[in-house]
């Protein structure tokens, strides 16, 4: 999930430095270069020699498949739809196939009123985006989880840290100071009975200002308990911060629990699963989940239409039902 205030991103110079490393340049669009950074997406021009989009290499694999029950979609993707059309649009989603969803609040509703809705169609909010306290209170937080528990999740996720008004965070003493709250949460998540996991952004693989070389996320993969938090990667994100989920996974696999399927369009922005130059069936031959959420934050927003969204729940669920690895 990614709201207008969470689009921070990094100036073009840093932009220019992350997409020179070698993770990104050997499976990204080849010899992809940063054109600029246009809106809160940024730009890239992708060079005569780029690598066909993924919707065109992805199909053509091994015998892995994604299981259907495992399909997903984060409802942030159809905020704006939603909100105008909320029983018209649960319905739209359980006929595309839908039988899980991870929520980015209640649209309105109590959480018993939410849940109904959901049972009414056959969804479960196996997931939702719920961010913790800051500064942490236990007290609040508790009262979080009892919601979850009431919609019978199973995950419950922070959106977002990485940036505030001041652009990127890079002091490591605020990344280890969000780590152990981090801890506190998923402490808390698992005597709930909950999985605790932390949804990655970009700004998360900049480097940090001490000079390490090392960036936040790796301050929250050492000092977070892999017992209480896991890791829902975003793999737009994760792209856009110049990383390659498949070296990720080799650090961190165990703890990848979740993935956001969200693709990229050859401008840098964003694209419907399976439609941009992602490669996710390389990605997802590397490392099995328990959830592939489809999501696109730009759904809804204009130039598009509410409308758009329900077509991404749509080619995003195809995508995921179809896609051979």
């Amino acid at each position: 999930m990614c709201t207008d205030d969470h689009h921070d991103t990094p100036g073009p110079e840093d932009i220019a430095r992350l997409f020179s490393r070698r993770g990104f340049l050997r499976t990204a669009a080849a010899g992809a270069a940063v054109a600029g950074v246009a809106g809160t997406a940024g730009a890239l021009a992708a060079p005569a020699s780029a690598a066909p989009p993924a919707a065109s290499t992805a199909r053509h694999g091994g015998r892995g498949r994604v299981p259907a029950g495992k399909i997903s979609i984060q409802l942030y993707t159809v905020r704006n739809q939603i909100a105008v059309d909320f029983d018209g649009t649960l319905d739209r989603l359980a006929e595309i196939g839908y039988r899980r969803v991870e929520h980015a609040g209640f649209v309105g509703r109590s959480v018993r009123e939410f849940k109904a809705a959901l049972d009414a169609r056959g969804i479960w909010a196996s997931s939702g985006h719920v961010g913790i306290p800051q500064p942490f209170d236990a007290a609040a937080w508790a009262a979080a989880l009892a919601d979850a528990k009431v919609l019978g999740a199973k995950y419950i996720v922070h959106p977002y840290f990485g940036a505030d008004a001041d652009g990127p965070i890079r002091d490591r003493a605020r990344w280890s100071a969000f780590a152990a709250d981090l801890n506190k949460a998923g402490r808390m998540a698992r005597q709930a009975g909950l999985r605790f996991g932390y949804h990655n952004h970009n700004a998360e693989f900049l480097p940090l200002s001490d000079g390490s070389g090392r960036t936040g996320y790796d301050i929250l993969v050492a000092e977070t308990d892999p017992r209480h938090v896991h890791f829902e990667v975003d793999l737009y994100w994760a792209w856009r911060g110049a990383v390659d989920p498949v070296d990720l996974f080799r650090r961190i696999g165990r703890r990848v629990l979740q993935y956001h399927v969200k693709d990229m369009a050859v401008s840098g922005s964003f694209a419907d699963p399976g439609t941009g130059l992602i490669d996710f069936g390389r990605i997802f031959r590397a490392h099995a989940v328990d959830e592939y959420i489809v999501e696109r934050d730009d759904a809804g927003s204009p130039p598009r239409t509410p409308a758009d969204a329900l077509v991404t729940a749509q080619v995003g669920h195809d995508f995921l039902r179809t896609v051979r690895f």
